[in-house]
């Protein structure tokens, strides 16, 4: 890949390919829950939404603090602006031919009025 083009951890595209994973950053994003809030919210059992906060966090997608006997899971940042960045660099790279083809569609122009 090109230096000047970031790059990005592709195991966290395929973390979040999974639904009811998507489903949970999704609701992570108005801010920390527990297990059980999750299971709850997404109406699964909670040792399935702890399988899949287990996926999240291997790919450090989440984090989790103990606090008593609860867990409570947050979206870390990082991944996501790793991310930003990815998509980024293919709006760089898509807005640059389009400037190209307006260049090239005023060249054609301007030989049709010659």
């Amino acid at each position: 890949m090109s230096d000047n083009i970031p790059s990005m951890d592709m195991t966290t595209l395929s973390a979040l390919s999974e639904p009811n994973r998507m489903n949970i950053v999704e609701l992570l994003r108005e801010g920390p829950l527990t297990v059980g809030e999750i299971a709850d919210r997404l109406g699964l059992r909670q040792p399935q939404a702890s399988k899949h906060l287990k996926v999240l966090s291997e790919n450090r997608i989440v984090e989790v603090q103990a606090e008593a006997n609860r867990r409570i899971y947050k979206l870390r940042a990082e991944p996501f602006q790793a991310l930003d960045s990815w998509v980024q660099s293919f709006r760089r790279v898509m807005e640059e031919r389009y400037d190209n083809l307006d260049a090239y569609l005023r060249e054609l122009q301007n030989k049709d009025k010659s």
